[in-house]
């Protein structure tokens, strides 16, 4: 049992800065604080609880969006519409 500890300890930090971080994103994407934090707990409890394998899925995202924040930024965008728009 001395082994679990400390990945549990990992994991619960783990579920506070990823909450911290969604709350962020969210409060910004959906215009309001109340909403941000309801949506955070939600999208963090069905992470770490109901769904424990998925728990390596928001580090991973969080890293690509860390080290690689620039590159998207490097690619040109469209001028105006595609042509799939046209009818």
């Amino acid at each position: 049992m001395v082994a679990t500890d400390p990945i549990e300890n990992i994991r619960v930090v783990l579920s506070l800065f990823y909450l911290v971080w969604i709350y962020a994103w969210a409060k910004k994407q959906l215009g309001s604080a109340k909403i941000g934090v309801l949506f955070a707990v939600i999208v963090v409890y069905l992470t770490f609880f109901q769904f424990p394998e998925l728990v390596w899925v928001p580090v991973i995202f969080f890293l690509l969006s860390f080290f690689f924040s620039g590159m998207f930024e490097k690619i040109g965008k469209q001028e105006g519409k595609g042509d799939f728009y046209e009818y």
